[in-house]
Protein backbone atom coordinates (compact mmCIF):
# COMPACT_ATOMS: atom_id res chain seq x y z
CA UNK A 1 0.00 0.00 0.00
CA UNK A 2 1.40 3.48 -0.64
CA UNK A 3 2.80 5.82 1.79
CA UNK A 4 -0.38 8.78 2.21
CA UNK A 5 0.97 12.32 2.62
CA UNK A 6 0.21 13.31 6.17
CA UNK A 7 -0.28 16.97 4.88
CA UNK A 8 -0.89 18.50 1.54
CA UNK A 9 2.67 20.30 2.45
CA UNK A 10 4.35 17.06 2.67
CA UNK A 11 2.66 16.26 -0.10
CA UNK A 12 4.50 18.94 -2.60
CA UNK A 13 7.86 18.23 -0.99
CA UNK A 14 10.22 17.01 -3.63
CA UNK A 15 10.46 16.68 -7.38
CA UNK A 16 7.56 15.86 -9.52
CA UNK A 17 7.08 15.32 -13.64
CA UNK A 18 3.47 16.16 -14.86
CA UNK A 19 1.97 13.55 -17.01
CA UNK A 20 -1.16 15.13 -19.24
CA UNK A 21 -4.07 14.04 -21.00
CA UNK A 22 -6.90 15.24 -22.90
CA UNK A 23 -10.26 13.85 -22.59
CA UNK A 24 -13.08 14.64 -25.06
CA UNK A 25 -13.86 18.34 -24.42
CA UNK A 26 -11.60 19.05 -20.67
CA UNK A 27 -7.84 18.53 -19.49
CA UNK A 28 -6.60 15.71 -16.93
CA UNK A 29 -3.29 16.63 -15.62
CA UNK A 30 -2.00 14.10 -13.27
CA UNK A 31 1.29 14.64 -10.95
CA UNK A 32 3.46 11.42 -10.31
CA UNK A 33 6.34 11.25 -8.25
CA UNK A 34 9.63 10.87 -10.66
CA UNK A 35 11.94 7.48 -10.68
CA UNK A 36 15.19 9.15 -10.08
CA UNK A 37 15.15 12.75 -9.43
CA UNK A 38 18.73 12.88 -10.07
CA UNK A 39 18.79 10.71 -12.80
CA UNK A 40 17.23 14.00 -14.37
CA UNK A 41 19.59 16.56 -13.97
CA UNK A 42 21.37 18.18 -16.61
CA UNK A 43 19.34 16.08 -19.16
CA UNK A 44 17.40 18.26 -21.45
CA UNK A 45 13.22 16.99 -20.94
CA UNK A 46 11.64 15.21 -24.20
CA UNK A 47 8.53 15.80 -25.04
CA UNK A 48 5.96 12.73 -24.45
CA UNK A 49 3.92 12.33 -27.86
CA UNK A 50 0.65 12.79 -25.42
CA UNK A 51 2.22 15.20 -23.59
CA UNK A 52 0.11 18.84 -23.91
CA UNK A 53 2.06 22.48 -24.04
CA UNK A 54 1.16 25.50 -21.71
CA UNK A 55 1.01 27.04 -25.91
CA UNK A 56 -2.11 24.82 -26.30
CA UNK A 57 -3.70 24.46 -23.10
CA UNK A 58 -4.35 27.67 -21.08
CA UNK A 59 -4.29 26.68 -17.21
CA UNK A 60 -3.84 29.14 -14.18
CA UNK A 61 -0.16 28.50 -13.13
CA UNK A 62 1.30 29.33 -9.44
CA UNK A 63 4.82 30.74 -10.14
CA UNK A 64 6.50 27.61 -9.18
CA UNK A 65 4.53 24.81 -9.92
CA UNK A 66 1.55 23.13 -12.73
CA UNK A 67 -1.99 23.79 -11.19
CA UNK A 68 -3.31 20.31 -11.26
CA UNK A 69 -7.14 19.62 -13.00
CA UNK A 70 -9.75 17.48 -13.47
CA UNK A 71 -12.63 17.06 -15.66
CA UNK A 72 -14.39 15.78 -12.45
CA UNK A 73 -13.78 15.04 -9.12
CA UNK A 74 -14.40 11.33 -9.49
CA UNK A 75 -11.72 11.28 -12.86
CA UNK A 76 -9.47 12.58 -9.92
CA UNK A 77 -10.39 10.11 -7.04
CA UNK A 78 -9.81 7.37 -9.51
CA UNK A 79 -6.43 8.86 -10.89
CA UNK A 80 -5.03 9.26 -7.74
CA UNK A 81 -5.74 5.75 -6.82
CA UNK A 82 -3.95 4.23 -9.80
CA UNK A 83 -0.95 6.14 -9.12
CA UNK A 84 -0.61 5.56 -5.20
CA UNK A 85 -3.28 2.68 -4.27
CA UNK A 86 -5.08 4.32 -2.09
CA UNK A 87 -8.17 7.07 -2.22
CA UNK A 88 -7.54 10.45 -1.27
CA UNK A 89 -8.44 11.78 2.06
CA UNK A 90 -10.75 14.36 2.50
CA UNK A 91 -8.10 17.28 2.80
CA UNK A 92 -6.89 16.04 -0.44
CA UNK A 93 -10.15 15.82 -2.41
CA UNK A 94 -11.01 19.58 -1.35
CA UNK A 95 -7.90 20.69 -3.02
CA UNK A 96 -8.80 18.49 -5.86
CA UNK A 97 -12.30 19.77 -5.55
CA UNK A 98 -10.92 23.23 -5.89
CA UNK A 99 -8.36 22.95 -8.98
CA UNK A 100 -10.93 21.63 -11.18
CA UNK A 101 -13.03 24.80 -11.50
CA UNK A 102 -10.70 26.31 -13.75
CA UNK A 103 -11.53 23.51 -16.84
CA UNK A 104 -15.37 24.59 -16.73
CA UNK A 105 -14.81 27.88 -18.55
CA UNK A 106 -12.67 26.06 -21.39
CA UNK A 107 -15.55 23.14 -21.64
CA UNK A 108 -18.09 25.97 -22.01
CA UNK A 109 -16.04 27.63 -24.39
CA UNK A 110 -15.30 24.50 -26.85
CA UNK A 111 -18.93 23.40 -26.57
CA UNK A 112 -20.52 26.87 -27.39
CA UNK A 113 -17.96 27.57 -30.65
CA UNK A 114 -20.50 27.82 -33.18
CA UNK A 115 -22.39 30.56 -31.16
CA UNK A 116 -21.14 34.31 -30.32
CA UNK A 117 -21.20 34.49 -26.60
CA UNK A 118 -21.36 38.33 -25.38
CA UNK A 119 -18.82 39.01 -23.15
CA UNK A 120 -19.59 40.72 -19.73
CA UNK A 121 -18.98 44.21 -20.12
CA UNK A 122 -19.91 47.66 -17.96
CA UNK A 123 -22.89 46.98 -19.59
CA UNK A 124 -23.65 43.98 -17.69
CA UNK A 125 -25.22 42.36 -20.65
CA UNK A 126 -27.38 40.11 -19.67
CA UNK A 127 -28.21 37.54 -22.37
CA UNK A 128 -27.29 33.98 -22.50
CA UNK A 129 -27.29 32.83 -26.25
CA UNK A 130 -27.52 35.34 -28.93
CA UNK A 131 -27.55 34.83 -32.54
CA UNK A 132 -24.11 35.98 -35.03
CA UNK A 133 -24.89 39.05 -37.31
CA UNK A 134 -24.88 36.78 -40.29
CA UNK A 135 -27.29 34.06 -39.54
CA UNK A 136 -30.84 34.04 -39.50
CA UNK A 137 -33.32 36.08 -37.44
CA UNK A 138 -34.89 32.76 -36.35
CA UNK A 139 -33.92 30.57 -33.92
CA UNK A 140 -34.41 27.20 -33.74
CA UNK A 141 -37.79 27.14 -31.11
CA UNK A 142 -35.36 25.09 -28.37
CA UNK A 143 -32.97 27.77 -28.79
CA UNK A 144 -35.37 30.45 -28.77
CA UNK A 145 -36.71 29.22 -25.42
CA UNK A 146 -33.92 27.93 -23.49
CA UNK A 147 -33.33 30.93 -21.14
CA UNK A 148 -37.19 31.47 -20.47
CA UNK A 149 -37.58 27.51 -19.26
CA UNK A 150 -36.21 28.09 -15.51
CA UNK A 151 -38.31 29.28 -13.26
CA UNK A 152 -35.48 31.60 -11.43
CA UNK A 153 -35.67 33.63 -14.92
CA UNK A 154 -38.91 35.35 -13.33
CA UNK A 155 -36.70 36.14 -10.36
CA UNK A 156 -34.45 37.93 -12.77
CA UNK A 157 -36.80 40.25 -14.44
CA UNK A 158 -38.66 40.98 -10.84
CA UNK A 159 -34.83 41.99 -9.49
CA UNK A 160 -35.18 44.72 -12.61
CA UNK A 161 -38.66 45.56 -11.90
CA UNK A 162 -40.63 43.50 -14.21
CA UNK A 163 -43.51 41.09 -12.15
CA UNK A 164 -44.93 37.95 -13.66
CA UNK A 165 -47.67 39.12 -10.69
CA UNK A 166 -51.41 41.45 -10.52
CA UNK A 167 -50.61 44.59 -9.99
CA UNK A 168 -52.81 45.10 -6.71
CA UNK A 169 -54.05 48.69 -7.61
CA UNK A 170 -54.93 48.34 -10.80
CA UNK A 171 -56.85 51.47 -12.12
CA UNK A 172 -60.54 51.28 -12.79
CA UNK A 173 -60.06 52.44 -16.37
CA UNK A 174 -57.58 49.49 -17.03
CA UNK A 175 -59.96 46.75 -15.18
CA UNK A 176 -62.74 48.01 -17.41
CA UNK A 177 -60.97 47.80 -20.45
CA UNK A 178 -60.16 43.90 -20.16
CA UNK A 179 -64.04 43.57 -19.39
CA UNK A 180 -64.83 45.23 -22.88
CA UNK A 181 -62.46 42.97 -24.25
CA UNK A 182 -63.64 40.03 -23.15
CA UNK A 183 -66.65 40.32 -23.12
CA UNK A 184 -68.12 42.22 -26.14
CA UNK A 185 -69.44 40.15 -29.04
CA UNK A 186 -68.05 39.41 -31.93
CA UNK A 187 -69.38 37.60 -34.96
CA UNK A 188 -66.89 34.53 -35.67
CA UNK A 189 -65.84 33.60 -39.01
CA UNK A 190 -67.36 30.56 -40.93
CA UNK A 191 -66.21 27.65 -42.54
CA UNK A 192 -63.11 27.28 -40.20
CA UNK A 193 -61.97 24.17 -38.73
CA UNK A 194 -63.52 25.49 -35.30
CA UNK A 195 -67.05 24.73 -37.29
CA UNK A 196 -69.21 22.36 -35.14
CA UNK A 197 -69.10 19.57 -37.64
CA UNK A 198 -65.06 19.57 -37.47
CA UNK A 199 -64.34 21.19 -34.07
CA UNK A 200 -64.05 17.56 -32.47
CA UNK A 201 -62.32 15.91 -34.64
CA UNK A 202 -59.95 19.20 -35.33
CA UNK A 203 -58.67 18.75 -31.36
CA UNK A 204 -57.97 15.45 -31.89
CA UNK A 205 -56.21 15.16 -34.88
CA UNK A 206 -53.94 18.07 -32.91
CA UNK A 207 -53.28 16.40 -29.68
CA UNK A 208 -49.94 15.58 -28.77
CA UNK A 209 -48.55 17.08 -32.25
CA UNK A 210 -45.47 19.56 -32.43
CA UNK A 211 -46.24 23.33 -31.80
CA UNK A 212 -45.24 23.61 -36.03
CA UNK A 213 -49.12 21.59 -36.37
CA UNK A 214 -50.91 23.51 -33.54
CA UNK A 215 -50.05 27.06 -35.16
CA UNK A 216 -50.91 25.68 -38.43
CA UNK A 217 -53.96 24.15 -37.50
CA UNK A 218 -55.88 26.94 -35.41
CA UNK A 219 -53.40 29.50 -34.36
CA UNK A 220 -55.23 31.60 -36.22
CA UNK A 221 -58.31 30.47 -34.94
CA UNK A 222 -57.07 31.87 -31.37
CA UNK A 223 -55.42 35.11 -32.44
CA UNK A 224 -56.29 36.24 -35.73
CA UNK A 225 -53.33 37.73 -38.22
CA UNK A 226 -54.36 41.55 -38.40
CA UNK A 227 -52.59 42.11 -41.83
CA UNK A 228 -55.26 39.27 -43.84
CA UNK A 229 -58.04 40.67 -41.64
CA UNK A 230 -56.75 44.52 -43.39
CA UNK A 231 -56.53 42.76 -47.02
CA UNK A 232 -60.30 41.34 -46.39
CA UNK A 233 -61.48 44.95 -45.81
CA UNK A 234 -60.57 46.23 -42.03
CA UNK A 235 -59.10 49.18 -43.76
CA UNK A 236 -57.89 50.67 -39.84
CA UNK A 237 -55.89 47.65 -39.56
CA UNK A 238 -53.65 48.59 -42.64
CA UNK A 239 -51.07 50.36 -40.27
CA UNK A 240 -49.71 47.18 -38.47
CA UNK A 241 -47.56 44.81 -39.39
CA UNK A 242 -46.98 41.18 -37.91
CA UNK A 243 -43.88 38.50 -37.59
CA UNK A 244 -43.87 35.50 -37.19
CA UNK A 245 -41.31 33.98 -35.58
CA UNK A 246 -39.28 36.32 -36.25
CA UNK A 247 -35.95 38.09 -34.02
CA UNK A 248 -36.84 41.76 -32.94
CA UNK A 249 -33.42 42.31 -33.96
CA UNK A 250 -33.73 46.03 -33.70
CA UNK A 251 -35.12 46.03 -30.19
CA UNK A 252 -33.20 46.22 -26.84
CA UNK A 253 -33.98 43.27 -24.86
CA UNK A 254 -35.05 43.55 -21.03
CA UNK A 255 -32.89 40.54 -20.01
CA UNK A 256 -31.85 37.58 -21.84
CA UNK A 257 -31.62 36.93 -25.58
CA UNK A 258 -33.82 39.11 -28.04
CA UNK A 259 -37.58 38.11 -27.99
CA UNK A 260 -38.51 35.98 -30.58
CA UNK A 261 -41.97 35.67 -30.43
CA UNK A 262 -44.16 32.88 -32.42
CA UNK A 263 -46.58 36.03 -33.53
CA UNK A 264 -45.79 40.01 -33.01
CA UNK A 265 -48.09 43.02 -33.91
CA UNK A 266 -47.32 46.41 -33.98
CA UNK A 267 -47.44 49.41 -36.29
CA UNK A 268 -45.54 49.41 -39.37
CA UNK A 269 -42.89 52.15 -40.31
CA UNK A 270 -45.78 53.26 -43.45
CA UNK A 271 -48.19 53.96 -40.93
CA UNK A 272 -46.11 57.11 -39.57
CA UNK A 273 -45.90 60.42 -41.70
CA UNK A 274 -42.57 61.48 -43.14
CA UNK A 275 -42.65 64.27 -40.37
CA UNK A 276 -42.93 61.90 -37.72
CA UNK A 277 -40.17 59.15 -39.24
CA UNK A 278 -37.95 62.49 -39.45
CA UNK A 279 -38.55 62.81 -35.92
CA UNK A 280 -37.78 59.23 -34.80
CA UNK A 281 -35.09 58.53 -36.89
CA UNK A 282 -32.44 59.81 -34.50
CA UNK A 283 -33.50 57.64 -32.05
CA UNK A 284 -33.55 54.72 -34.43
CA UNK A 285 -30.90 54.78 -36.07
CA UNK A 286 -29.60 52.51 -38.96
CA UNK A 287 -32.10 49.53 -38.58
CA UNK A 288 -29.80 47.43 -40.11
CA UNK A 289 -27.26 48.10 -37.51
CA UNK A 290 -28.27 49.28 -34.34
CA UNK A 291 -30.87 48.76 -31.11
CA UNK A 292 -33.68 50.73 -30.50
CA UNK A 293 -36.49 51.30 -27.97
CA UNK A 294 -38.77 52.01 -30.30
CA UNK A 295 -38.23 49.40 -33.37
CA UNK A 296 -38.93 45.74 -32.99
CA UNK A 297 -37.56 45.00 -36.70
CA UNK A 298 -36.44 46.85 -39.58
CA UNK A 299 -40.33 47.70 -40.55
CA UNK A 300 -42.47 47.24 -37.41
CA UNK A 301 -42.48 49.92 -34.51
CA UNK A 302 -44.02 49.97 -31.02
CA UNK A 303 -45.25 46.29 -30.74
CA UNK A 304 -48.20 45.77 -28.25
CA UNK A 305 -49.47 42.07 -29.09
CA UNK A 306 -47.57 38.85 -29.15
CA UNK A 307 -48.49 35.25 -28.65
CA UNK A 308 -46.38 32.01 -28.10
CA UNK A 309 -47.33 28.31 -28.90
CA UNK A 310 -46.48 25.45 -26.57
CA UNK A 311 -47.64 21.78 -26.12
CA UNK A 312 -48.72 21.11 -23.19
CA UNK A 313 -50.10 22.67 -20.00
CA UNK A 314 -47.08 22.76 -18.36
CA UNK A 315 -44.82 24.37 -21.23
CA UNK A 316 -47.45 27.26 -20.57
CA UNK A 317 -45.17 28.48 -17.87
CA UNK A 318 -42.51 29.16 -20.26
CA UNK A 319 -44.78 30.63 -22.84
CA UNK A 320 -45.52 33.06 -20.12
CA UNK A 321 -41.81 34.20 -19.34
CA UNK A 322 -41.64 34.69 -22.86
CA UNK A 323 -44.22 36.69 -23.38
CA UNK A 324 -43.23 38.69 -19.94
CA UNK A 325 -40.01 39.57 -21.61
CA UNK A 326 -41.19 40.45 -25.12
CA UNK A 327 -43.79 42.85 -23.35
CA UNK A 328 -41.47 44.00 -20.98
CA UNK A 329 -39.50 45.31 -23.97
CA UNK A 330 -42.39 46.80 -26.00
CA UNK A 331 -43.79 48.46 -22.60
CA UNK A 332 -40.61 50.13 -21.44
CA UNK A 333 -39.69 51.44 -25.53
CA UNK A 334 -43.49 53.18 -24.96
CA UNK A 335 -42.19 54.30 -21.37
CA UNK A 336 -39.35 55.88 -22.80
CA UNK A 337 -41.50 58.20 -25.99
CA UNK A 338 -43.26 59.33 -23.09
CA UNK A 339 -40.84 60.11 -20.65
CA UNK A 340 -38.72 62.12 -23.55
CA UNK A 341 -41.72 64.56 -23.51
CA UNK A 342 -41.78 64.70 -20.26
CA UNK A 343 -45.69 62.94 -20.35
CA UNK A 344 -44.56 59.59 -18.32
CA UNK A 345 -47.15 60.28 -15.56
CA UNK A 346 -49.64 59.50 -18.47
CA UNK A 347 -48.86 55.63 -18.52
CA UNK A 348 -49.37 55.52 -15.31
CA UNK A 349 -51.58 52.41 -14.23
CA UNK A 350 -52.64 51.84 -18.26
CA UNK A 351 -52.41 48.53 -20.47
CA UNK A 352 -49.56 48.83 -23.12
CA UNK A 353 -49.79 45.33 -24.68
CA UNK A 354 -51.71 42.20 -24.62
CA UNK A 355 -50.12 38.68 -25.12
CA UNK A 356 -51.11 34.95 -25.36
CA UNK A 357 -50.01 31.57 -24.28
CA UNK A 358 -51.67 28.60 -25.75
CA UNK A 359 -51.27 25.22 -26.32
CA UNK A 360 -53.75 22.68 -28.85
CA UNK A 361 -56.30 23.11 -25.64
CA UNK A 362 -55.24 25.59 -23.23
CA UNK A 363 -55.21 29.51 -23.50
CA UNK A 364 -54.30 32.11 -21.45
CA UNK A 365 -54.65 36.12 -22.52
CA UNK A 366 -52.66 38.59 -20.30
CA UNK A 367 -53.03 42.70 -19.88
CA UNK A 368 -50.01 44.44 -19.23
CA UNK A 369 -49.11 47.31 -17.15
CA UNK A 370 -47.16 50.11 -17.29
CA UNK A 371 -46.55 51.71 -13.56
CA UNK A 372 -44.77 54.59 -12.94
CA UNK A 373 -43.75 57.17 -9.99
CA UNK A 374 -41.54 59.76 -11.73
CA UNK A 375 -38.64 58.61 -13.46
CA UNK A 376 -39.02 55.08 -11.78
CA UNK A 377 -41.63 52.65 -14.23
CA UNK A 378 -42.51 48.96 -13.25
CA UNK A 379 -44.04 46.96 -15.49
CA UNK A 380 -47.13 43.94 -14.24
CA UNK A 381 -49.62 41.83 -16.11
CA UNK A 382 -53.20 41.27 -15.69
CA UNK A 383 -55.13 37.71 -16.45
CA UNK A 384 -57.98 38.63 -18.85
CA UNK A 385 -58.86 34.65 -19.09
CA UNK A 386 -57.66 31.29 -18.68
CA UNK A 387 -59.49 28.53 -20.14
CA UNK A 388 -60.15 25.33 -22.07
CA UNK A 389 -61.16 25.58 -25.85
CA UNK A 390 -62.74 21.86 -26.10
CA UNK A 391 -66.55 21.88 -25.58
CA UNK A 392 -67.79 20.60 -22.53
CA UNK A 393 -71.24 20.51 -21.20
CA UNK A 394 -70.59 23.60 -18.34
CA UNK A 395 -68.94 25.84 -21.56
CA UNK A 396 -67.58 26.30 -25.27
CA UNK A 397 -64.99 29.00 -24.91
CA UNK A 398 -63.46 28.00 -28.61
CA UNK A 399 -64.43 31.50 -29.35
CA UNK A 400 -63.34 33.27 -26.71
CA UNK A 401 -58.99 33.95 -27.94
CA UNK A 402 -61.01 35.22 -31.07
CA UNK A 403 -63.25 37.29 -29.58
CA UNK A 404 -60.54 38.80 -27.65
CA UNK A 405 -58.28 39.42 -29.96
CA UNK A 406 -60.76 41.09 -32.40
CA UNK A 407 -61.84 43.62 -29.90
CA UNK A 408 -58.49 44.54 -29.57
CA UNK A 409 -57.99 45.45 -33.25
CA UNK A 410 -61.02 47.43 -33.01
CA UNK A 411 -61.95 49.04 -30.17
CA UNK A 412 -57.87 49.39 -28.43
CA UNK A 413 -55.75 49.69 -31.70
CA UNK A 414 -56.83 53.06 -33.39
CA UNK A 415 -56.53 54.70 -29.76
CA UNK A 416 -53.31 53.69 -28.83
CA UNK A 417 -52.08 54.95 -32.31
CA UNK A 418 -53.10 58.13 -31.97
CA UNK A 419 -51.73 58.38 -28.01
CA UNK A 420 -47.98 57.46 -29.67
CA UNK A 421 -48.54 59.53 -32.65
CA UNK A 422 -49.31 62.52 -30.36
CA UNK A 423 -46.01 61.89 -28.11
CA UNK A 424 -43.77 62.02 -31.41
CA UNK A 425 -45.28 64.89 -32.58
CA UNK A 426 -43.92 66.40 -30.25
CA UNK A 427 -40.22 65.50 -30.39
CA UNK A 428 -38.40 68.23 -31.96
CA UNK A 429 -37.92 67.89 -35.59
CA UNK A 430 -33.97 68.94 -35.74
CA UNK A 431 -32.07 67.98 -32.78
CA UNK A 432 -29.24 69.77 -31.45
CA UNK A 433 -26.42 67.28 -29.54
CA UNK A 434 -24.17 69.89 -28.64
CA UNK A 435 -20.75 68.10 -30.36
CA UNK A 436 -17.86 69.43 -32.19
CA UNK A 437 -18.66 70.44 -35.68
CA UNK A 438 -20.06 67.51 -37.83
CA UNK A 439 -18.77 67.10 -41.77
CA UNK A 440 -21.90 67.69 -44.53
CA UNK A 441 -22.21 63.89 -44.66
CA UNK A 442 -22.84 64.09 -41.28
CA UNK A 443 -25.52 66.54 -41.98
CA UNK A 444 -26.83 64.78 -44.73
CA UNK A 445 -27.20 61.51 -42.70
CA UNK A 446 -27.46 62.64 -38.73
CA UNK A 447 -25.39 60.13 -36.77
CA UNK A 448 -28.07 58.59 -33.91
CA UNK A 449 -28.83 59.75 -30.83
CA UNK A 450 -27.15 56.52 -29.98
CA UNK A 451 -23.61 57.07 -30.96
CA UNK A 452 -23.71 60.38 -29.92
CA UNK A 453 -25.43 61.67 -26.41
CA UNK A 454 -29.18 61.27 -25.20
CA UNK A 455 -29.86 58.04 -25.85
CA UNK A 456 -30.14 55.54 -22.51
CA UNK A 457 -26.31 53.86 -22.26
CA UNK A 458 -27.84 50.67 -23.14
CA UNK A 459 -28.81 51.44 -26.42
CA UNK A 460 -24.99 53.08 -27.11
CA UNK A 461 -23.74 49.34 -26.02
CA UNK A 462 -26.35 47.52 -27.94
CA UNK A 463 -25.06 49.31 -31.13
CA UNK A 464 -21.40 49.40 -30.40
CA UNK A 465 -20.82 45.68 -29.21
CA UNK A 466 -22.51 44.41 -32.47
CA UNK A 467 -25.96 44.49 -34.24
CA UNK A 468 -27.22 41.55 -32.17
CA UNK A 469 -25.59 42.59 -28.94
CA UNK A 470 -27.88 42.70 -25.57
CA UNK A 471 -27.31 45.30 -23.53
CA UNK A 472 -28.40 45.47 -19.57
CA UNK A 473 -32.21 46.09 -19.63
CA UNK A 474 -32.13 47.51 -15.64
CA UNK A 475 -34.43 50.20 -14.94
CA UNK A 476 -32.23 52.44 -13.56
CA UNK A 477 -30.73 54.24 -16.73
CA UNK A 478 -30.06 57.58 -18.11
CA UNK A 479 -33.00 60.52 -17.82
CA UNK A 480 -33.97 61.65 -20.79
CA UNK A 481 -35.83 64.88 -21.09
CA UNK A 482 -36.47 67.44 -23.62
CA UNK A 483 -35.22 70.27 -21.51
CA UNK A 484 -31.97 68.37 -20.70
CA UNK A 485 -30.76 66.47 -23.30
CA UNK A 486 -32.42 67.22 -26.67
CA UNK A 487 -32.91 70.37 -27.27
CA UNK A 488 -34.59 71.79 -30.56
CA UNK A 489 -31.75 73.42 -33.22
CA UNK A 490 -33.81 76.55 -33.08
CA UNK A 491 -33.29 77.72 -29.98
CA UNK A 492 -29.32 77.05 -29.80
CA UNK A 493 -27.30 80.27 -29.46
CA UNK A 494 -24.34 79.02 -31.09
CA UNK A 495 -24.50 78.64 -34.46
CA UNK A 496 -22.53 75.87 -36.40
CA UNK A 497 -20.11 76.88 -38.84
CA UNK A 498 -20.69 75.39 -42.57
CA UNK A 499 -17.92 74.20 -44.45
Amino acid sequence: MAEQFSSPRQAQEGPVKTKKYIHDLGVSLIEKPAEDPSAQAGKPKRRREDEVTPANIALERSPKRTRTVWRTLSDARVDYWRENGTWPNPEQEETMDRFQEPIKPALAKKKSSNSLRRKRSEASINAETILTPSSSDQAPRELKSATYRYLRYESRLSERGSFMAKYKNISVESRELCRKLLESPQTPPKHTLFDDDLFEETLELIKGRNETRIIRDIAQLIVPPAELLAMRGSKHLKILRETTNAGWNNAIPFYGPRPQPDYGLGFKRQAFTKEQLQKLQPFIGNDMEECSYFAATDDMYFPFLTSEVKCGASALDIADRQNAHSQTVLSRGLFELFRLVGRAKELDNTISGFSYSHSDVDVRIWAHLIVTNGDDVKFYREPIAKFDIEKTIQADNRWIAWTVTMNILDLWVADHFRLICSAVDMLPAKLDFDVSELSDSDRTHPEPVSSQSGIPQQAKDCSTAGPRAVPDGSPDIQQMTPTTTIQSKSSNSKKKKTK
